[in-house]
């Protein structure tokens, strides 16, 4: 089934030039960009988009990471895109993910971990109905 999907590369990754690097991983695998911005987004924005963690004790920092520089902001089109992009990323910590994801290359931390992805179909339509209104 062809789906959509919203992936942010975060700016860990975009302060280290990876934009061209990593977006070239999700194409090589045969999933296309239908929709892409640079953005520096607001902490108003922030708390928006990681909603379901406010209140845990990591959220500030969260947000303070995804509002410290610019991000790009994508909408990837794919058969089972959701799936596959979470697999080409890897696991959110870089340490843990598989080889060849996009967070082993080019991952620095778990709380630097370069780029996100939704989890699912809904969190996919309610991502690119917020990032791409």
């Amino acid at each position: 089934m062809v789906e959509r999907t919203l992936v942010l590369i975060k700016p860990d990754a975009v302060e280290r030039n990876l934009i061209g690097s990593i977006l070239s991983e999700y194409e090589r695998n045969n999933l296309k960009i239908m929709e892409l911005k640079l953005m520096h987004v607001s902490t108003e924005f922030a708390q928006r988009h990681y909603a379901e963690h406010e209140g845990k004790p990591f959220f500030k920092d969260l947000v303070a990471y995804l509002t410290r520089s610019p991000l790009v902001a994508l909408i990837l089109e794919g058969e089972n895109a959701v799936q596959r992009v979470r697999a080409l990323n890897g696991k959110t910590n870089p340490q843990e993910s598989g080889d060849n994801t996009i967070r082993s290359l080019y991952g620095v931390s778990l709380s630097e971990n370069t780029v996100h992805a939704s989890d699912s179909l809904e969190s996919a339509e309610r991502e690119i109905a917020l990032w791409f209104a």
